[in-house]
C-alpha cells in the first residue's frame, strides 16, 4: 500500500492556499499537500505563457483557480479559468493548461 503523507508544515493550521506556492519566472512550482492512496492534493504556481502539456489521466482531477487565469483544455476544447472557479478534467480524457495571465491553482486528484 502506498505511504500517506501530509505535509506536517500546514498540519492543524490556518493557511492562505496561494501563499503555498510562489511565482518564479518561466517556470511552473508545484507543493504537494496530501497524499494518499485515494488521491493526492497540490497547489500549483505557473508564469504568464507556462502550463502543462496534452497528457491523460486515469482518474478525475478538480482544478480550483486561486490567482488569475488559464486556458484549459479537455479533449482539445478550451475553458477559460478565471480565480474563484473550478473544472473537472474526467478520468481518461486528454487535457492541458495554459496560463494567460500568472495563475496560481489547487489540484485535487481522486482515484
Amino acid at each position: 500500500m502506498a505511504e500517506s503523507i501530509i505535509n506536517p508544515d500546514i498540519l492543524g493550521r490556518a493557511i492562505e492556499l496561494s501563499d503555498l506556492a510562489a511565482y518564479q519566472a518561466h517556470s511552473v512550482v508545484s507543493r504537494e499537500i496530501i497524499r494518499k492512496p485515494t488521491g493526492t492534493v497540490s497547489v500549483f504556481a505557473f508564469d504568464e505563457g507556462e502550463g502543462l502539456s496534452e497528457h491523460t489521466a486515469p482518474f478525475d482531477a478538480l482544478v480550483y483557480s486561486l490567482d488569475g487565469s488559464a486556458e484549459i483544455f479537455i479533449d482539445g476544447k478550451p475553458h477559460r479559468l478565471s480565480q474563484g472557479q473550478m473544472i473537472i478534467m474526467p478520468a481518461d480524457h486528454p487535457h492541458a493548461l495554459k496560463a494567460v495571465t500568472k495563475f496560481k491553482m489547487l489540484l485535487v486528484l481522486v482515484k
